[in-house]
């Protein structure tokens, strides 16, 4: 079962992807085989709406990513009550093929108190790509707190959250197929 992560964080040390990593390895005791693509890896232009990007091989390698998966997990800083613009502008160079049909879970890591924007903002552009979006969904608040030096989670409860987040949508997936 091949899982893809997709951090849209641009920072070399992101919060959002440390989380993100935790959930992929957390995959594994599930049977799959996670891939982590960090958006600031990748030299995608901003979508003008064209069908194709002939002039930028990554968003080909993207939507090829996307196509392959068996589920997506979409993890985003929350800037301003929603996701960032690198996320967003990824998830526009899709085409609703790309997507349709995917499992997706979703994460959002917050530099200040508890929302659900980012998290809401996601669910809907997944909608609107035909993906199945789980229930499930986590927001991690305070995440300048929320780990050790090393980057291990300091909350044994946010680690809990996160194996049930991965555990129902292993499942979903396995119910989808």
């Amino acid at each position: 079962m091949k899982i893809m992560g997709i951090s849209g964080s641009l920072r070399a040390h992101s919060k959002t992807s440390l989380v993100l990593k935790i959930a992929l390895e957390k995959t594994k005791n599930w049977g799959g085989i996670p891939q982590l693509i960090e958006l600031r890896h990748l030299n995608l232009p901003f979508c003008q709406g064209e069908k194709e990007y002939e002039n930028y091989p990554d968003v080909a390698a993207l939507r090829k990513s996307f196509k392959t998966a068996d589920g997506i997990i979409l993890a985003t800083p929350e800037y301003h009550g929603s996701i960032s613009g690198a996320l967003k502008n990824a998830l526009d160079l899709l085409h609703e093929n790309d997507m349709e049909g995917k499992v997706v879970a979703l994460i959002s890591v917050l530099g200040g108190e508890m929302s659900t924007n980012a998290l809401q903002t996601m669910r809907m552009i997944c909608r609107h790509l035909h993906a199945w979006v789980i229930p499930d969904q986590l927001a991690i608040p305070y995440s300048f707190q929320a780990f050790d030096a090393q980057g291990n989670l300091l909350d044994v409860d946010m680690e809990a959250r996160i194996e049930r987040l991965v555990q129902n949508f292993v499942k979903a997936i396995q119910k989808l197929r």
